[in-house]
């Protein structure tokens, strides 16, 4: 059966009329979904209006069908379900205006805490030397010691965690669907070798088929993990400048290969480039670039050893309001990866807590 907050989780996420955003809002006013549930519903109203207050008073009819199907996914090996807030969620998506309050995970979630990920995307239907491309750039990406992140996709997608699974690393597999199906069907062996040596992620419900509506949202999470973006091949009018976009607008790097310029395949990395993505020959660029080389860890956790003056450091610059990471990473001065790290041991042992909004907290000891 499955715990009793997890199923406040998806009744939360289930309510009709209740979105993420309305979700995220009765979160910050009253705390966990069994926090929430337990409010009159004038508190709800007070937050969210009437008609949504009057929504959350009803159970969902497929609630009990949801619980029972995610209870029997978890019982298998390697599936996993991360919430918002949990020490295993990912710092970087918290940084977002619109994290997803549960993450569905199959594999090993520490890939999504490698301190050093790229994303490779582009075209569906790429020519032969985009793919070539992708492939070559994510094994010498891998053999860096970098998490590749991509959607999965035919194309781009698959020849780029193809790569990375080539090279020796491991490799993240965002998806717009539920995990307990694999799109493109084509893809279903190259999703195993993924959960084997790395992971695949979605925001999506069990059950949840191929919508195309699904796909633009999924692409701001393959962004926001990671510290930069490589477009391969895309077409103007793409999925992939949609990802490239996200990351800008989230202060992540966007690199772009060059092409033929009789290539419709070309013209979506040459407007980036015009717009200011850096143009990339090899992946010694981006490991330049990103300052990626040397690597910093080969493991897939990307811990950094926490030594007990580095603790005691950064628990003195949070203070004890809440903080955010970019106001942390002001006061300390460390490299996002490392600070990271550090928060997340620091997580782990209970010293600090994470609260909704991406904002940080020291929790008091003893």
């Amino acid at each position: 059966m499955l715990r009793p907050e997890l199923a406040a989780w998806l009744r939360l996420l289930l309510t009709p009329g209740i979105g993420p955003e309305s979700a995220r809002k009765l979160l910050a006013a009253f705390g966990p979904p069994e926090a929430v549930f337990a409010q009159a519903p004038a508190a709800w109203h007070s937050v969210l209006g009437t008609r949504a207050a009057r929504a959350l008073e009803t159970v969902p009819t497929n609630l009990d069908a949801q619980v029972q199907r995610v209870s029997a996914w978890l019982a298998e090996a390697q599936h996993h379900l991360i919430t918002l807030g949990d020490a295993q969620y990912p710092p970087e998506l918290l940084q977002m205006a619109d994290p997803p309050l549960l993450l569905y995970v199959q594999g090993d979630p520490q890939a999504l805490h490698h301190a050093r990920r790229l994303a490779i995307v582009g075209s569906r239907n790429p020519t032969p030397q985009g793919e070539s491309n992708a492939r070559q750039f994510a094994h010498a990406l891998a053999q860096a010691g970098v998490c590749v992140v991509s959607g999965l996709a035919l194309g781009v997608d698959g020849a780029a965690h193809d790569g990375a699974l080539q090279g020796g690393g491991p490799t993240v597999a965002v998806v717009g669907t539920g995990l307990d199906r694999v799109y493109p069907q084509q893809h279903a062996a190259l999703a195993r070798r993924i959960v084997q040596h790395g992971a695949i992620v979605s925001e999506y419900p069990l059950g949840t088929p191929p919508l195309r509506e699904n796909f633009p949202r999924r692409n701001r999470l393959i962004a926001g993990l990671c510290q930069g973006t490589l477009v391969v091949e895309a077409a103007v009018q793409s999925g992939s400048l949609i990802t490239a976009r996200l990351a800008a607008e989230q202060g992540r790097e966007v690199f772009a290969i060059p092409g033929s310029i009789h290539a419709p395949q070309s013209r979506g990395c040459h407007a980036l480039i015009r717009q200011g993505a850096k143009l990339v020959e090899s992946a010694q660029d981006i490991l330049e670039d990103l300052r990626l080389s040397p690597p910093v860890a080969t493991s897939l956790q990307g811990d950094l050893p926490l030594h007990d003056e580095d603790a005691h450091s950064l628990l003195r610059a949070m203070g004890h309001d809440p903080v955010s990471l970019d106001v942390l990473q002001a006061r300390t001065g460390l490299p996002t990866a490392h600070l990271q790290a550090q928060l997340l041991e620091l997580e782990l042992s209970g010293e600090v807590g994470r609260l909704p909004g991406g904002l940080l907290q020291r929790l008091a000891q003893g």
